[in-house]
């Protein structure tokens, strides 16, 4: 008994030396228990991937290629590590053939992808600005109808990882995501996604799956990070130190767009059986004695764009791949606008739920559901877009909609929550 009095008054005595090993005996446990945590999770997928990789092939058959699309600068310079550590085993593991090409500056993807030979999937491990930069290298390849077919498989490492959400249950814990994504992958499910095809008057076009984003938000949320002194004000200080530079913030634009068209059925995922002998016999006769008349060829009507002006503080042109699940009825792209007369206040406000989710717009937006669009800033109008997390000039632009033009992974437990959530 006298030992622990001795303790306990040694302690009171050295308190400031007590409070401070207490902190770091916390500090170090909590550490150390995500440590092992992380070594469960990988322990677990690498377990499941083994299962794959045991599956029998027949003789005439080969293991899956897969070539993979790394950005090692990706999350601060941390995307190779995570890789190596939590995806390229499970890879491995399951029996997949893989080639890895990491990228060693911005905007050599596009030159990557332009020297792929054919592969039965593609992985993209980055962020937004890589996978950007892969889809727009591989819709701007001449056999562009060929290589859009190769399933592609999205690992998140990046810092902004806008697509991750539609085709992955996500969680706190980035060695969960990463395992899950690839998991994914080797599951081999699929589901088909819109494509936005952005192009200028001269410039080559620019593909985006998200959208492209211009205003003052995006402006703003540009320079948050300057602000990275203040804490968890620096997202509230951007927002009103820009106010103070400049107010009112609106931005006058006029756009030109198309109605949505129909979407045509879904193509069955099997072809249908031959006809048997007799009936393809029996048909040739019926053409030869009675030639099918031919159609004469349908005259293609003139697009009619109708025009619109808006005054707004944000403008967000879309696709609907938030939910790559959902049937639609039409093929169509979405326009929103916010209203222009935001108080300073709720400027700040509006703000703040836009640096969480950039997607989301105020009851009193403007929604337009188009089939294209074209966008024309007035004269001397500067700034940039964010084109899925990606700087570029501002210029007049022309949006198409390539409807479900490429194929990515998606989880089946993210697919069924999207489709829990539509009941």
């Amino acid at each position: 008994m006298a030992r622990v009095v001795k303790v306990f008054r040694t302690l009171r005595n050295h308190w400031k030396k007590s409070t401070f090993a207490v902190c770091v005996l916390s500090y170090g446990g909590h550490w150390l228990y995500g440590k092992y945590c992380d070594s469960v999770l990988r322990r677990e997928a690498c377990l499941e991937a083994r299962e794959f990789g045991r599956q029998l092939i027949g003789s005439q058959e080969r293991l899956r290629k897969a070539t993979v699309i790394l950005n090692p600068a990706a999350c601060g310079g941390k995307a190779n590590n995570l890789f190596e550590k939590n995806a390229a085993p499970i890879l491995h593991l399951a029996g997949v053939e893989i080639t890895i090409v990491k990228t060693d500056y911005e905007g050599q993807a596009k030159k990557l992808i332009d020297l792929m030979e054919q592969t039965d999937m593609l992985i993209v491990a980055g962020g937004d600005g890589t996978l950007q930069e892969v889809i727009t290298g591989l819709l701007r390849r001449p056999d562009q109808d060929i290589f859009s077919n190769t399933p592609i498989g999205f690992i998140p490492l990046g810092s902004h990882n806008s697509l991750s959400p539609s085709l992955h249950l996500l969680s706190d814990n980035k060695v969960k995501n990463i395992t899950s994504a690839t998991l994914s992958i080797l599951k081999g499910e699929t589901v088909p996604l819109d494509v936005l095809q952005i192009k200028g008057e001269k410039e080559q076009p620019v593909f985006a799956l998200m959208g492209l984003r211009w205003g003052a938000f995006r402006d703003v949320a540009a320079t948050i990070s300057k602000y990275w002194y203040l804490g968890p004000l620096k997202t509230n200080a951007a927002h009103w130190f820009r106010t103070l530079q400049e107010w009112p913030l609106v931005r006058d634009i006029s756009i030109s767009y198309l109605p949505p068209s129909l979407r045509p059925p879904d193509a069955p995922p099997q072809k249908p059986p031959r006809p048997n002998l007799l009936y393809r016999i029996a048909r040739r006769w019926k053409n030869y004695w009675n030639p099918p008349v031919e159609e004469p060829p349908k005259v293609e009507e003139p697009e009619k764009w109708e025009e619109q002006k808006l005054s707004t503080f944000e403008l967000f042109v879309q696709t609907h791949n938030k939910n790559p699940v959902k049937r639609r009825v039409e093929d169509s792209l979405m326009i929103c606008a916010e209203p222009d007369d935001f108080s300073v206040s709720e400027f700040i406000t509006v703000g703040n739920k836009k640096e969480e989710d950039p997607t989301v717009f105020t009851k009193s937006s403007t929604k337009l559901e188009v089939g294209a669009c074209r966008l024309q800033l007035p004269e001397g109008a500067g700034g940039f877009y964010n084109i899925d997390n990606e700087e570029y000039e501002a210029m007049p632009v022309e949006v198409r909609l390539l409807p479900r033009k490429l194929h990515f992974f998606i989880s089946a437990e993210r697919r069924d929550q999207l489709l829990s959530q539509m009941q």
